[in-house]
């Protein structure tokens, strides 16, 4: 039977119109026809996004900085935001590492969450007894220069997940664009319900939406997001590259280890104790543990945490010999030029400690297990200034990504005109053509391609260009492919404008003046190693109310 959506649509709008409501007929339309042309991936994406956009966040966040100031900033900041990107009832503990030279990610993780648990009971809350109740508690790691990023976080005072994107948040009763960590917590929240008495750890510059149900029961101590596909022959192995990658391996069983980088035969070498295989996929990195195995960590290498000593990462130091053979872990870490003496120690310590772990509770569950977010996951990386633009330009398409990431940061499809979208905003003249505009104030706007976000400014004309925390009392005209940003420099009391291109690659630069800069990123870096960061963003602030044109 088929269906007129026109006619469809002309009595939904009026019978609408009988109790007092204005449907526009064509957008229901639209909807009608969109919704029944979903395939069951692109119904479990919506589906996804719809629990993310219901808040069904964390009890915890925790939230893990590069200093003080930060830390300050993310305490307020994310408490302001309960309710918008998280639940209202949701408890924020904002730490910092002050760990000499780095603690790696994983002994990282676990320092943060020492300090999380004093400052958690600085104010009458204990943490592990909450997380061993069944509390969901939620880390995340924002650390890092953000070289590849340059210009951008030396405008947020080196806080690089302070970096803004096309959403909108209240600030005390103001509207200001939604940070990067703001995305990833709301769309991490999504296995909040999943993972009860569990801490989880991502990583605060991407944002990815599984294209498979986010609901599962855990049935291992440490589990690690993965794109699983079927286990392949030795010639799928090879023509899908995947000894070029970090790998997930999932026995029938549901055991799961990682392996780094391998051929096929090695891999089966390496996996054989676990029985037959079942999926292989690339790992994400974020994973979940649960209070016990949290707690033999803790307690293992409480000696490190004491001293603030050493640099352990997760997949080297604690997944890869919690899950391979011995000969093995050793053979592949010296690949990476681990003495295999050395190597061998932290195998025999992470095994003896993961036997002392079953004795005392008596576990026999796998270990080690693997959570599946599906073979074609969207995936808005931001850890680049090219998929900063890349990623942010996919929101005024029409393709079914772009109507996803406009459902995610709550942008109505109404408002998309002419392939622009404009959040916060208002432009007296010019025409606007496929370009984001997010908290902009500007007179005449003459723009194309365009990222433009918390722009004051009398004019600007450009192509392909990003526009971030720009105020000018002129006229801003860009060369295509050009990047300008403010940075505000409290303790000198000024503000200076940086530049660069989507061409120029950050990292390799970092060290020099680019494009007409007036320091380098690395001197940027290094000067706001002091810079007061609530201080910072309170000029930029003062300096777009100063010259915003409506």
């Amino acid at each position: 039977m088929s269906v007129d959506n026109g006619a469809l649509a002309n009595d939904i709008a009026a019978a609408g119109k009988n109790v007092g409501l204005d449907i526009d007929p064509k957008l229901v339309s639209f909807t009608i026809g969109y919704v029944a042309s979903l395939t069951e991936k692109q119904d479990a994406l919506l589906q996804n996004i719809q629990a993310m956009n219901r808040l069904e966040g964390y009890d915890i966040v925790i939230v893990c900085c590069s200093n003080q100031s930060q830390e300050d900033y993310w305490q307020s900041r994310l408490e302001s935001v309960r309710g918008q990107v998280m639940p209202l009832s949701t408890i924020v503990l904002a730490v910092h590492e002050d760990w000499p030279g780095g603690a790696g990610n994983g002994l990282g993780t676990l320092y943060a969450y020492k300090k999380a648990v004093a400052k958690a009971q600085a104010v009458g809350k204990d943490l592990p007894a909450l997380l061993a109740g069944g509390a969901s508690v939620a880390m995340f790691h924002t650390a890092g220069k953000g070289t590849r990023l340059a210009p951008l976080p030396g405008s947020e005072s080196n806080n690089k997940p302070a970096v803004k994107l096309p959403g909108i948040v209240d600030i005390d009763g103001r509207s200001m664009p939604l940070t990067i960590l703001e995305g990833v917590i709301k769309q991490t929240g999504v296995y909040a319900a999943s993972r009860g008495g569990r801490l989880s750890v991502f990583w605060g510059d991407q944002i990815f939406i599984p294209s498979k149900s986010c609901s599962y029961k855990p049935t291992a101590h440490v589990d690690i997001l993965a794109m699983l596909g079927a286990w392949p022959t030795k010639e799928q192995w090879i023509a899908k590259g995947l000894d070029q990658f970090g790998l997930i391996a999932v026995s029938t069983a549901g055991a799961a280890a990682q392996v780094e980088k391998v051929d096929y035969d090695t891999a089966e070498k390496l996996l054989a104790n676990l029985g037959e295989m079942a999926s292989v996929g690339t790992s994400l990195g974020s994973f979940s543990v649960d209070h016990g195995i949290l707690g033999a960590l803790m307690e293992e290498f409480s000696a490190e945490l004491a001293a603030k000593e050493g640099k352990l990462d997760t997949d080297p130091h604690f997944w890869m010999p919690m899950t391979l053979p011995r000969d093995g872990y050793i053979g592949l870490m010296g690949q990476k030029g681990v003495d295999a003496a050395k190597a061998g120690a932290h195998w025999d310590r992470v095994g003896a400690m993961v036997t002392k772990f079953r004795g005392t509770t008596g576990s026999t569950a796998p270990i080690f297990g693997a959570v599946d977010v599906g073979s074609n996951p969207f995936w808005w990386d931001y850890g680049q200034v090219k998929y900063f633009y890349d990623n942010n330009s996919k929101i005024v398409g029409k393709n079914f990504e772009a109507v996803a990431m406009r459902t995610f940061f709550g942008v109505d499809e109404s408002s998309l005109n002419d392939g622009v979208v404009s959040l916060a905003s208002k432009v007296g003249a010019g025409t606007q053509k496929n370009s984001l505009l997010v908290n902009c104030n500007i007179g005449t706007a003459n723009v194309e391609d365009a990222i433009l976000i918390n722009v004051s400014a009398k004019s600007v004309t450009g192509k392909g260009v990003i526009l971030y925390n720009v105020a000018d009392e002129g006229d801003v005209a860009l060369a295509d492919g050009s990047i300008i940003t403010d940075v505000a420099m409290p303790n000198e009391g000024k503000i200076v404008r940086m530049k660069s291109t989507l061409d120029t690659n950050g990292g390799k630069v970092w060290n020099d003046k680019v494009h007409g800069s007036p320091f380098s990123a690395a001197e940027v870096h290094k000067i706001h190693q002091t810079t007061d960061v609530a201080a910072a963003f309170a000029m930029i602030q003062k300096r777009l109310a100063d010259f915003a044109q409506n």
